[in-house]
């Protein structure tokens, strides 16, 4: 059921019906509200499902130990950017429906911020990422970049993404 109401929320937005839901996921509606008896109840089980599978991936680019770190940190980079447009869709439903969703400090957030801290020392050690800069510097900069990418068509999101890449990687001589 909740890949149908990914499904569904990618293609329509959070505003789709919870009919539409239960269509794609081959039950009727009552049977989605016996799991989520809100429709808030269901995008956030949507959100934390994105983000666990978000953070299982950022874990699992730490383990794979890349012969290129600075690839490896480039990418997940990017990846999160690239998540984070659908993530604020469903914190700003939640947000307007009154519901609060905690990120900052939660496991989730504490494993993303471990996985990046990582692949971040990593790709320092190799030279491919300036060494002044610490996680805690970075997080506001994805996010920031992430959220001006939101609005951004893909030519635009490419060149930001482009220069945000270039200023984390040390400066020539």
């Amino acid at each position: 059921m909740l890949e149908a109401a990914e499904r569904v929320f990618t293609a329509k937005g959070t505003s789709a019906p919870t009919e539409v839901v239960a269509r794609e996921a081959g039950v009727g509606v009552g049977t989605v509200f016996r799991h989520f008896p809100t429709k808030e109840a269901l995008l956030e089980a949507v959100l934390y499902a994105r983000l666990h599978r978000f953070a299982d991936e950022a874990e699992a680019t730490v383990a794979a130990e890349s012969p290129d770190p600075g690839v490896a940190f480039f990418g997940f980079l990017t990846g999160w950017i690239e998540m984070a447009g659908a993530k604020n869709a469903y914190f700003e439903a939640l947000s307007a429906a009154g519901v609060s969703v905690p990120t900052t400090g939660s496991v989730i957030g504490v494993r993303l911020k471990e996985a990046l801290g990582v692949l971040l020392n990593r790709a320092q050690d190799t030279g491919d990422v300036r060494k002044d800069l610490c996680v805690d510097e970075l997080i506001p900069v994805i996010i920031g970049t992430a959220k001006a990418a939101e609005h951004a068509g893909p030519e635009l999101r490419t060149r930001t993404i482009c220069i945000l890449f270039d200023g984390l990687r040390p400066r020539q001589a």
